[in-house]
């Protein structure tokens, strides 16, 4: 069983809109956190944004005040809503969780654990979004 599955990336405009989804097999509630992460071919896969089990957010630069995460639990779905979108966020997107927080949680704090890949338990298979001009 997969344990994570993104849908609806997709093609569109420069200024466009798109929501992604990613369904847990599990409960969802159950993660630490999760997290969305993206990938161009021959780049290094990078944090976009991650949310914690109690609601904590955190985004990367280049995507704050555009992409919104947010969680539903009575779904089991984890989401990405990208506004604004921009040439440069064309990428694969993937989703990720992470089971539990490491040991050295209170020293590094959430957006050093949950925005960083090498965290993450659970991979789900991307979702390919591509912005044009």
């Amino acid at each position: 069983q997969v344990p994570l599955v993104e849908s609806g990336g997709g093609s569109v405009q420069s200024g466009g809109s798109l929501r992604l989804s990613c369904a847990a097999s599990g409960y969802t509630y159950k993660y630490f956190c999760m997290g969305w992460f993206r990938q161009a071919p021959g780049m290094e896969r990078e944090g976009v944004a991650a949310i914690g089990r109690d609601g904590t957010t955190s985004y990367a630069d280049s995507v704050k005040g555009r992409f919104t995460i947010s969680q539903d639990n009575a779904k089991n779905t984890l989401y990405l809503q990208m506004n604004s979108l921009k040439p440069e966020d064309t990428d694969m997107y993937y989703c990720a969780a992470v089971l539990a927080a490491p040991s050295d949680y209170l020293y590094t704090g959430f957006s050093s654990t949950c925005m960083a890949k090498h965290q993450y338990d659970d991979w789900g298979q991307g979702t390919q979004v591509t912005v044009s001009e």
